[in-house]
């Protein structure tokens, strides 16, 4: 066997053995980032949603704006008719 062969024989089975050593099962700390990496999405979704007390407090504000405005409008108005 020429050492070009063998130069490219053992090339390949140390490319095959590098390859192969990277396939190792996952270790705890692996694993544990995994679950954490969950456990954030899951809150990141929960925060996005918005609850009941939540829709009805906004609809409370928007309640309060559209008082105010009108209270604006009607004192507007009783300020037009004094003058």
């Amino acid at each position: 066997m020429s050492s070009y062969k063998r130069f490219s024989l053992a090339f390949c089975i140390g490319l095959v053995v590098l390859i192969l050593g990277g396939c190792q099962k996952e270790g705890p700390a692996e694993r544990a980032g995994k679950e954490i990496d969950e456990a954030a999405e899951r809150l990141g979704e929960a925060v996005e949603k918005k609850g009941p007390v939540e829709r009805a407090g906004e609809k409370i504000d928007n309640a309060v704006e559209d008082a105010g405005e009108a209270l604006e409008e009607t004192g507007d108005k009783v300020k037009k008719s004094t003058e």
